[in-house]
């Protein structure tokens, strides 16, 4: 396995024992860490070949059918509406793919990564609640609006729990980098 392969190794195990270690608490709590899915496939995205995304995508709808049948979570988010993580995942994917093409080491790189994950952070979060209240026949007598109202104060601790991991995804790379640098000038 040349070095190229041991990273992209090495990335994909952290990032799935990432997922499956904090899959089951969306915002965290005293006990658990919040839920990195949204970090997860962004940074596979920028790191990871193609066929991480599907290898990822099995992996959440494997922890969630774990969770909810063995391990005490409420089923209550599984509906038709749960098809819908597929492009809310696809966005943050995208969006790590996107900013792959674009990559620079420099500050300037870093404030466009914070925009594009601001961004496909946010988008991820319409699609995932939009769909929940189309798909999954829990808000029959509440308009969109009020609908709206009501989910808009998770949108800040579903950023937080993104940017939580991203930050300190950031913070490795920029280390890693710098080292990687400092090894070969040595």
């Amino acid at each position: 396995m040349n070095n190229t392969q041991t990273k992209t190794t090495a990335i994909f195990i952290t990032l799935i024992a990432l997922m499956a270690a904090t899959r089951a608490d969306h915002f965290g709590s005293a006990l658990h860490l919040p839920d990195a899915s949204l970090a997860v496939f962004l940074l596979a995205g920028f790191y990871l070949p193609r066929w991480a995304f599907p290898a990822l995508l099995v992996e959440a709808g494997l922890v969630d059918y774990l969770a909810i049948n063995y391990g005490g979570v409420d089923g209550w988010c599984f509906s038709p509406a749960y098809w819908f993580l597929i492009p809310t995942y696809f966005v943050l994917w995208f969006a790590g793919r996107f900013y792959a093409a674009r990559y620079r080491f420099s500050l300037r790189s870093l404030v466009e990564f914070a925009a594009i994950a601001f961004a496909a952070t946010g988008v991820a979060f319409l699609i995932s609640n939009a769909s929940f209240y189309l798909f999954a026949d829990y808000f029959a007598k509440m308009s969109a609006a009020q609908y709206g109202n009501q989910v808009a104060q998770y949108f800040l601790p579903y950023l937080q729990s993104a940017f939580l991991y991203l930050t300190a995804a950031a913070v490795l790379h920029i280390v890693a980098v710098q080292v990687a640098r400092r090894a070969a000038q040595a």
